[in-house]
């Protein structure tokens, strides 16, 4: 991959979000969570007075998967739309309009077929109560704007036989485009225990697939592999364990990051690490497409790994952050954090492998809890929601973290990836989600949450304040909510739920 074409992919984004669209997990390729074209909300009317719930969209599965946002569609035969794009576990993926006029879809497909057998994953043959009552599609798709295509991964079974597929879809008809789909394989790749959460990553002309597992069942593997856009070709796999097990990509629903130069990066989890033999448990890797094969460039494996790894206190519950290049002596710097309740600012051009003993990070912070989930950045400021503990806010200097402000009460499990609404350096408002724990039941509803991205001692809106209105779907896990154009739309249980401004024609 060359830097060129890497820049263009990420100048090519960066463009997007002059229209607001939300193509990717977490708005960008650096995973920095925030919308810096959001006009219509402000911290001066997100409010119980002046927001709240606006509709739902019933769907036939539960949305763990964000939802994306594409403006101004020419949909064949029912005019210009600004879209809404929804995949389920039912193994649909469907577009509304984003208004919600019209509330039926203005196409839907789905990936299963009863007459041929082909059916959605069930729990049992995971052994994994997580995900119920069906696995099919839990990352989050991506959208390639210039050709108008949406890649989505989606798992099925079919007479005791177990699939993943990678689709390439048209966005305006849903249909099929040329080579699609294929089918995932490699040499090692078991299709039944290896279990993709993380969001799918696009970058100059690759699409980009991680995978963990279902509970930690089975001799599974941490995967990245990654696929021509346009031939939908297999053009690399790399195994994070090829020489032991374990050491999944989980990032709790967040997505594989990507620099300017084509570097990419990913957490692993619990695992074996002996970096000689290519294992690479509880570590954050620098890897980079070489034609056929990805080339691990650096790495950060915390000091204290083969604890974590005896603790289940995995690094790669949580997801990486690329922040913004900076002036000083570390102009390149990596977020992350996981289960063992540590931040990590890490130095991209030099990341420390592992030290024994040695304090290889710029700097840490402990957490109140384990993060599955990934800090979001804007205006200077690094948001991160770890589990029993409270929404923070920290500046980082030259790598050093310091506290800013974290929102009232707590803590609170679990936490959240937040998401950002913003115009630019003003009117920044952090939203989170209250979801499920580990506990399968009892169930509960997801509460949307805003606050001041200046000050979280302020919380803006909560959607438990006017619950008969503005009551949420039943929760699912690490719900991230998608802002734009004046609108927050929240996956749950069999719905989508949209809120806004109340009174107005936006």
């Amino acid at each position: 991959m060359t830097k060129h074409r890497a820049s263009a992919a990420l100048l090519s984004l960066a463009a997007l979000s002059v229209s607001a669209q939300v193509v990717t997990s977490q708005y960008d390729n650096a995973r920095t969570g925030a919308n810096l074209r959001e006009t219509v909300l402000t911290p001066r009317n997100v409010n119980s007075s002046q927001f709240g719930k606006l509709f739902s969209l019933p769907v036939d599965g539960d949305v763990y998967a964000q939802p994306l946002y594409a403006p101004d569609l020419d949909i064949p035969g029912k005019g210009h739309h600004n879209v809404l794009f929804v995949a389920t576990e039912h193994d649909s993926v469907y577009a509304f309009d984003a208004a919600g006029d019209p509330r039926a879809p203005l196409w839907q497909v789905n990936f299963t077929n009863s007459s041929s057998g082909i059916a959605t994953v069930q729990p049992r043959s995971l052994q994994c109560p997580f995900i119920n009552p069906e696995v099919g599609i839990t990352s989050t798709p991506v959208i390639d704007p210039e050709t108008r295509t949406l890649y989505v991964l989606a798992r099925t079974q079919s007479h005791g036989h177990f699939f993943q597929h990678l689709h390439s879809l048209d966005i305006t008809t849903g249909a099929e485009r040329p080579n699609s789909p294929v089918e995932i394989r490699a040499a090692g790749f078991d299709p039944l225990l290896e279990n993709p959460r993380a969001a799918l990553l696009l970058a100059s002309g690759s699409v980009y697939l991680t995978w963990a597992s279902s509970c930690d069942v089975g001799a599974y593997h941490g995967w990245i592999i990654a696929y021509d856009a346009r031939t939908l070709q297999q053009q690399a796999a790399f195994n994070t364990s090829p020489n032991s097990s374990q050491s999944g990509i989980w990032a709790s629903d967040t997505g594989p990051a990507i620099d300017s130069r084509g570097n990419i990066f990913v957490a692993t989890g619990n695992g074996k690490f002996d970096s000689a033999a290519g294992d690479y448990g509880d570590t954050l890797l620098k890897l980079q497409l070489d034609h056929s094969r990805f080339a691990v460039l650096d790495f950060f494996t915390p000091s204290d790994q083969e604890n974590l790894n005896n603790k289940d206190n995995d690094l790669g519950s949580g997801g990486p952050l690329l922040l913004p290049d900076r002036p000083g002596a570390h102009p390149h710097v990596a977020l992350i954090g996981g289960k063992g309740a540590v931040l990590y600012s890490i130095d991209r051009d030099h990341m420390g492998k592992f030290q024994s003993g040695a304090a290889a990070p710029l700097d840490s912070v402990r957490l109140g809890g384990g993060l599955l989930a990934a800090p979001a950045y804007w205006n200077g400021r690094i948001y991160v929601f770890a589990t029993n503990d409270v929404l923070k806010a920290f500046a980082l200097s030259d790598g050093r973290f310091q506290l800013l402000s974290q929102a009232p009460g707590g803590p609170f499990d679990p936490g959240a990836t937040p998401a950002i609404s913003a115009n630019g350096a003003s009117d920044g408002i952090v939203w989170t989600v209250s979801g499920r724990t580990w506990e399968v039941f009892p169930e509960k509803l997801a509460v949307l949450h805003a606050f001041d991205a200046m000050d979280l001692s302020k919380e803006l809106y909560n959607s438990a304040e006017v619950s008969d209105r503005d009551r949420a779907g039943i929760s699912i896990r690490f719900a991230i909510p998608a802002i734009a154009n004046g609108r927050v739309y929240m996956g749950a249980r069999g719905e989508v739920d949209a809120y806004g401004l109340l009174n107005s024609n936006h």
